[in-house]
Formats: structure tokens, sequence, C-alpha cells
């Protein structure tokens, strides 16, 4: 089953094409991690899978739905977001457990809704799975920026979506926290029961043991795509970034340097 498949989509905003004719396809159980420079179009490229964006043209097709033929607020409970955009919409004095309670309702701030122990005790253990379970009363804009990062990939995954995004989860990440997080991201990407996911970053330091597939992005081209083992080189990542690269693979991780 593809769970995402773009054909062709191009995205424009005035006179400026932001992506060009992509071509991409997901598969159930599949991880797959974006890597591209600043200004690349990853954060738009997950906008459109998300939901949140329709492309100027071209086909994209999410969990067997298409963009402009489907009702989004039916689709949007199946796929969990984390990203900068989403944690700006939080209500800053809303505990860390309503921010993953709310998920249930693709919302954020707790009004009116109804939850029951359920959805507590889910909330709970997913705070618990991604080390802020201690956390759970504390009001969101009294955390580190490690905690909230946390916080947000819990309440991704608050639905039981069938499509995990993350957008630059360890951005901003102190070393400790960002190998703390890369690890329990690592135990997420080999459970079998986990979501397809897509992972986007600058860093390949930042891909989790257990990453399936690569997509590498510049200036809205695809530069490459397809399992990671074999697409991932110094040659693919150097034309990626315009830079010169070396690449290693030591321990279950990625490293590089100019």
């Amino acid at each position: 089953m593809s769970v995402l498949k773009l054909s062709q989509v191009t995205l424009r905003r005035g006179q400026k094409e932001i992506l060009h004719s992509i071509d991409w396809q997901v598969e159930a159980g599949e991880r797959w991690v974006i890597l591209g420079p600043n200004g690349a179009g990853k954060t738009t490229l997950i906008q459109i899978a998300a939901t949140l964006m329709h492309p100027t043209s071209g086909s994209a097709e999410i969990l067997d739905e298409q963009l402009g033929k489907v009702d989004i607020f039916e689709l949007r409970p199946r796929i969990g977001l984390a990203s900068a955009a989403l944690s700006d919409r939080i209500p800053p004095e809303e505990r860390a457990v309503d921010v993953v309670m709310t998920a249930a309702y693709a919302v954020t701030g707790r009004w009116r809704e109804l939850y029951d122990l359920w959805d507590e005790s889910r909330a709970l253990a997913l705070l618990d799975q991604f080390g802020v379970g201690d956390r759970r009363d504390q009001l969101f804009y009294t955390m580190s920026e490690g905690e909230r990062k946390r916080v947000q990939i819990a309440r991704a995954l608050m639905p039981d979506p069938e499509l995990l995004i993350l957008d630059e989860p360890a951005a901003g990440l102190d070393l400790g926290a960002r190998e703390d997080l890369v690890r329990r991201l690592s135990t997420l990407a080999l459970d079998p029961a986990s979501p397809t996911s897509v992972l986007v970053t600058h860093h390949v330091e930042e891909i989790p043991f257990g990453t399936t597939h690569v997509l590498l992005i510049r200036e809205g081209h695809i530069i490459a795509a397809g399992p990671i083992m074999s697409t991932l080189s110094p040659d693919s990542l150097s034309a990626t970034f315009n830079i010169p690269i070396s690449l290693a693979y030591d321990g279950q991780r990625w490293f590089a340097r100019a």
C-alpha cells in the first residue's frame, strides 16, 4: 500500500517555483529521512504530505485519498505531525498532558472536548516513552526546548496515525538531548508496529537507526531517492549541499564532514 504518492507535483508562490515536478512514493512500513539545505523545499514538501498545502499542479495521494477530492479534516487525524509551526500554535499555558491529549481531536488548546481515562493513560504512556512522563502537569512554555520537542512527538503519536511526519525534531537541541532523542527515535523506527514515517533534517548525524529510505532535495528538485544504504553516498550528499562531503557509517550512525 502506498501511504504517500506524489506525481509531477509542482508548487509555485508568485513567480517562484518552490517544488519542481516531484515524483515520490512512500510505501507502508518504510521510514524515510529527507535531507537538504535551507530553502531546498523540505518543509513545503512535508506540508503537502501533511495536507496543510495543496500543490499548484500534479497529483498528491495521501493514505489512498487525493488532495482536492477529500475532506482534509477527516484525513488529518490519520497523520501525526510534529513541527515548529505546530508548536507555535500550542497555547503556552497548556499542560504537557493536554498538549498530547488534544491531538485526539486534531486541535491545539483544550476547550470543551471530552476525554476518558483511555485518552489520559495513552497520553501519559507516550510522555513516558519519550522521557517526559514526570513533566505531565508542567506548562508547555516553561519546558526546555528538548522537552517541548519530546512532547510534540508524543502528541503526533497520540491518534495512532498511519503516517508520522517529524520536521527537524532535533533542531536546537544540545548534544546530550539530541543523542537521547535520536536513540528514542531509533527505538520507534525499529518497532514494526510504529507508523510509516518521514523525518526531515539538515544533518546525517540525526538520522535514527532503523531508517530505511532517504530523499535528497535541492532547490525544489529531487537529487536522489531510494533505499538509504545504496542512495546516501558522498556523491549524492555533495550534490545536495553543493560542497565536497565525506561520509561515514559507523556504529549504526551516519557522519559527514566537508
